[in-house]
């Protein structure tokens, strides 16, 4: 099964052309930028298909990030596949950036769960825990920092995602349980993007945005003119 993979969630603009196969990555391209998702995605499309040598005829399905993550960055990826997916008739999946974080984590060592986190700003962080297997011990939520560390100082943990220090600054001194070990990585991973979605099931991933919470700014309520 070969996969295009695609990511603009955070800080970075992905694109990947991975064949299950034969585990292999055929194609694997990053830039990192906060800005300019939008102009960058489609060319980078482009070249990595080119470095993969193939035609969209041969994308068994496309991948992309969900969220959490930046609401234009969201929109550009998530716009983006479904745009692909109808032009070639590819289903598309869409997998947590939360979990492609991990991931890579969790394959070097198993037995440590590992938890992801990224900056919700004003005291909050969106994270999610998981083990073996990608098996989900907890589910993708957004919560006050005190909140999350009550929720996953059970036992022996590693942490990363972009929040990593942010979260590991939190964490009692007093029960002496220390995060095994605090990774920082300011973007997923896009080679794992594109191997969850190998064995993602499309109708339970869908390439819908996982916001996890409100918009800070809502429309207007008070004031309505009205309609005729």
């Amino acid at each position: 099964m070969k996969i295009l993979a695609i990511d603009t969630a955070l800080d970075a603009c992905q694109a990947a052309v991975f064949d299950s196969g034969t585990e292999k990555l055929l194609a694997n391209f990053s830039l990192d930028m906060r800005r300019g998702h939008a102009e960058a995605l489609i060319p980078l499309i482009d070249e990595a298909m080119k470095t993969a040598r193939l035609d969209f005829s041969a994308i068994d399905r496309i991948a992309t990030t969900v969220g959490p993550g930046s609401y234009t960055g969201l929109r550009v990826c998530i716009s983006a596949a479904k745009g692909l997916a109808l032009a070639s008739g590819k289903p598309t999946i869409g997998i947590s950036t939360l979990a492609a974080l991990s991931a890579p984590v969790i394959a070097e060592d198993p037995a440590v769960p590992v938890v992801s986190a990224i900056d919700a700003r004003h005291g909050n962080v969106y994270f999610h825990m998981a083990g073996a297997g990608q098996r989900v011990l907890l589910s993708p939520r957004c919560t006050s920092l005190d909140e999350a560390i009550r929720t996953i100082t059970a036992g022996p943990t590693r942490i990363t995602g972009p929040a990593a220090e942010l979260l590991a600054s939190y964490w009692p001194r007093q029960t002496g349980a220390a995060p095994v070990s605090v990774n920082v990585r300011t973007k997923p991973s896009i080679e794992w993007v594109a191997r969850l979605a190998a064995t993602a099931d499309p109708v339970r991933a869908p390439a819908k945005p996982l916001y996890l919470r409100a918009p800070d700014v809502t429309p207007q309520t008070s004031h309505h003119v009205a309609r005729r």
